[in-house]
């Protein structure tokens, strides 16, 4: 017997789900980050699929001290006056396991629309005869959109940071 997604409530099984990003370096590589503190939900109701989630700027990870006490000031989250970086989806659709969603991203005071895209599981037993559904995510955004705007030029020219920036979300739910 197959399974919907309607048939359960879920919730995020905080231990598979991750939140990350990547941003263009001095035009040599990505920096990478992560957000260990993930709250999302997926709903569905009426045939109408619904996601929603946020990360809060204090948790983000990233491998040097002096970068993350920067991150945290007002030249990029100001999480002071921002605790809360949000989505929200206003449509969903999904065919064969392809999931495309718009939604309001809302960071730094600042809501604007975001496409995401990515893969949608059916639910499925693991192991321990627990249901699982998870979600593969990507988006790209425009940081300066959203008020995050901080950058130096190079000496030779360029900025040290690109202005979009590659969000991934993986997210695992359990049914309750």
């Amino acid at each position: 017997m197959t399974r919907s997604i309607s048939d359960f409530t879920w919730q995020l099984d905080q231990v598979h789900s991750h939140v990350g990003f990547a941003i263009m370096h001095m035009g040599v590589s990505s920096f990478t980050g992560w957000f260990s503190g993930v709250e999302a939900s997926v709903v569905e109701r009426d045939g109408e699929l619904s996601l929603a989630g946020s990360v809060h700027p204090r948790d983000i990870v990233v491998k040097h001290e002096k970068l993350h006490g920067h991150l945290q000031g007002a030249d990029f989250f100001d999480a002071d006056d921002y605790p809360d970086i949000t989505f929200a989806s206003t449509s969903v659709s999904v065919e064969e396991g392809v999931i495309d969603a718009v939604g309001d991203l809302t960071m730094k005071g600042v809501t604007g629309p975001v496409v995401v895209r990515g893969r949608i599981s059916e639910p499925t037993e693991d192991v321990a005869g627990r249901t699982k559904l998870g979600l593969s995510l990507a988006a790209e955004i425009d940081r300066t959109a959203f008020g995050v705007d901080w950058n130096a030029p190079l000496p030779g020219g360029g900025l040290v940071l690109a202005d979009q920036v590659s969000v991934t979300a993986e997210l695992q739910f359990v049914a309750s």
